[in-house]
């Protein structure tokens, strides 16, 4: 895999996307996402996780994030996005922590984000290309003061999310924000690595077997059992293995609620036999 032109294929996907979709196609999701009102998780110090995949699949799930986060009445939106590993330094990095190996001995280590000063891979991510975009257009069509937004981006926590650099300064941040995290957290398919006999349709046991994974998962973090949450996201092929060790450890005691669930295809993207899928996931974390 060429990681780096995988880089560039997704943000010019998103773009396109977003391009086709549109100031009204937005608008109309922003107003489809009021099936579901979520503020009060927020405002009660819980938390929302909203995917990333396919724009026209996912986007509704991330205007119900959007639409949370202006109705909770918070100044400040702290978004704990996915940092991928879009470098061969970076993924031999992940799997070498992810076999037990020291995070600190890495040249990337910890947090970082626009206003933090430690590296600059979040600048080339596409985790929050759509949250923006979309917050962008609901900034105009309710006509209101939106939060301020600051994005954070762990790498490396490693079942240890509290020692990262950085992590001291992003809890402080919390204290006075609400908080919302971004992962695809099932991965599946041919394009992935599964065998012919292996892959699943989502409509024929595809997304059944998803919940079920991500269930697993989410009791393993709401447990704060982070070093076998690490090992579910590499079994799963999730990628919040860093932001949710991060989004657990900030927010405490939580329980999560699987909102939706639905399939976006990616056999295109990455040029792979069908299927080729990710699971988009809306899951509201309540407090406990």
């Amino acid at each position: 895999m060429d990681r780096n032109q995988l880089r560039i294929d997704i943000n010019h996907q998103y773009a396109q996307e977003h391009a086709s979709m549109g100031i009204r196609g937005a608008r109309a999701m922003l107003a489809a996402a009021r099936e579901w009102d979520l503020a009060s998780v927020l405002r009660d110090r819980g938390g929302l996780v909203f995917p990333h995949a396919g724009v026209q699949d996912c986007a509704k799930q991330i205007s119900a994030v959007i639409n949370a986060c202006m109705d909770s009445g918070a100044d400040t939106v702290l978004a704990i996005s996915v940092l991928h590993a879009f470098s061969d330094d970076m993924e031999q990095a992940r799997r070498r922590v992810a076999a037990g190996g020291n995070p600190a001995v890495e040249r990337i280590w910890g947090i970082q984000g626009p206003d933090i000063a430690r590296g600059d891979e979040w600048a080339f991510d596409h985790a929050m290309y759509t949250f923006r975009y979309l917050w962008e257009i609901a900034a105009d069509y309710y006509g209101k003061k939106m939060p301020r937004v600051i994005e954070v981006y762990p790498w490396l926590a490693g079942g240890f999310p509290q020692i990262m650099p950085g992590y001291d300064d992003v809890a402080a941040l919390a204290r006075n924000a609400v908080v919302v995290s971004t992962a695809d957290m099932f991965h599946h398919g041919i394009g992935y690595g599964d065998s012919v006999e292996q892959a699943l349709y989502p409509a024929q046991g595809g997304l059944e077997r998803a919940r079920a994974v991500i269930s697993d998962g989410a009791q393993m973090l709401a447990a704060g059992k982070y070093a076998a949450y690490n090992q579910h996201c590499v079994d799963a092929r999730s990628d919040h293995r860093d932001a949710g060790q991060v989004m657990r450890a900030i927010l405490g005691p939580i329980e999560p609620e699987i909102i939706e669930i639905v399939a976006s295809d990616a056999a295109a993207l990455y040029k792979a036999a069908d299927p080729t899928w990710v699971a988009g996931t809306l899951v509201a974390w309540r407090r406990v």
